[in-house]
């Protein structure tokens, strides 16, 4: 009875150790002083176990202080100090290390990493552990030389490349770069930035480069020499060579750049197209046919003027005649009523009886008349003079 008690509480003490999540934090970690660094902690995720808040503390004094809180409505920083300086990681489950950015002298102490977990049957479980965070002032290493290209340190003329130089220590670090000289002359300074760049590549930038590095700490460093060599392209020595060639006759000149049509200029101006597919007119059609379209749209814009100034005239003409015809019906009918009134007829005396008579001739007196009547007509409705004519020859014979 006492063995299966003892095996009952052994395999409990079992599940309470192994079956709970474990985190997992070092006993402490340095950072580089300006720099930043990563404090780990993680766990084991576990079916059934749910992460339901992770805390990060810092001891100040005699208490911890939380600097950190993950819970489901989010991350919040809880000091002021740390923000844009903190982060904790979330897209690994079972990864919840933190992150501290430009570290301090001050951000040295002791990191509590505390996670709550919800089990499966409701309840909660806590675990915490704590590291230790020193911070130094590094020294900067010795710098390295590296490049992205895949030619290494030899390059063909005309290529764009950079040298990397690269070095740990307490940041802000500043880098210069030189050249080697001949003769034992002391080099001279071709850039001050930890790349330096090449673009493009030519022959003359053959040498031997060192970058030196220098931090807040510590004395300057240097690197090693490298040889930088870059190659005459014969490609691109032939393309130079030919260009010249190329610049006398514009003309005779075609395209080495391969595309669905190839345009070129003749002698006389005109701009044609050339293809090595089918379809080889059709620019010159599709020219042929604009120009086929504007000749008919000027062609047919004056017609149309044309007839509208023809008819505009047949209309004026029509009227004038219109009015001349009826002006010349008006000038006998007053030429009538003057007659009427002013010479003697055959008519009855009775019809004259109102009338005021004049002593002087009859035939100048219509005469004037006429003449006065067919003179505005004729300004008015400009009409020919051959109708006055007509009116005076007319008014002697009545007389």
């Amino acid at each position: 009875m006492g063995i299966l008690l003892g095996l009952l509480l052994l395999g409990h003490l079992t599940v309470d150790t192994y079956g709970r999540p474990i985190l997992e934090v070092p006993e402490s970690i340095t950072g580089p002083w300006k720099g930043d660094v990563n404090i780990p902690c993680t766990y084991g995720p576990l079916q059934g176990y749910t992460q339901v808040l992770v805390k990060w503390l810092v001891q100040r004094g005699s208490d911890p202080v939380t600097i950190f809180l993950r819970d489901s409505s989010g991350d919040h920083i809880q000091q002021a100090k740390y923000q844009g300086r903190l982060h904790v990681s979330q897209k690994v489950p079972g990864d919840v290390s933190l992150q501290l950015s430009t570290l301090e002298m001050d951000d040295q102490s002791y990191y509590t990493c505390e996670v709550t977990w919800q089990t499966p049957d409701g309840n909660q479980v806590v675990r915490d552990e704590i590291t230790e965070l020193r911070v130094q002032k590094v020294s900067v290493s010795k710098p390295t030389v590296t490049t992205v290209s895949g030619y290494g340190f030899t390059v063909p003329q005309g290529m764009r490349i950079s040298l990397q130089c690269q070095a740990q220590g307490s940041p802000p670090i500043s880098y210069i770069w030189y050249k080697e000289q001949t003769n034992n002359q002391k080099p001279i300074k071709v850039a001050t930035l930890s790349t330096l760049l090449f673009k493009p590549a030519v022959v003359a930038d053959s040498g031997s480069y060192f970058c030196t590095a220098k931090g807040r700490v510590g004395s300057e460093q240097h690197s090693d020499i490298v040889k930088f060599v870059v190659k005459d392209s014969p490609k691109l020595l032939k393309t130079k060579t030919e260009a010249p060639t190329t610049m006398r006759h514009p003309l005779k000149a075609t395209s080495t750049v391969k595309q669905s049509w190839d345009w070129t200029t003749d002698v006389d101006g005109y701009l044609g197209a050339t293809s090595a597919g089918p379809g080889k007119s059709l620019p010159i059609f599709a020219i042929i046919l604009i120009i086929s379209l504007c000749c008919m749209v000027v062609f047919t814009m004056a017609y149309i003027m044309l007839c509208r100034k023809t008819s505009q005239q047949e209309h004026v003409y029509e009227a004038a005649r219109v009015h001349a015809r009826e002006a010349n019906d008006s000038g006998d009918t007053m030429r009538v009523a003057i007659f009427a009134s002013g010479c003697p007829s055959d008519e009855p005396a009775s019809q004259n009886l109102g009338n005021n008579y004049s002593d002087e001739p009859c035939i100048g007196q219509e005469y004037q008349i006429i003449a006065q009547i067919n003179g505005d007509y004729a300004r008015l409705l400009d009409t020919v003079p051959l109708d006055y004519e007509f009116l005076a020859t007319e008014g002697k014979t009545a007389c």
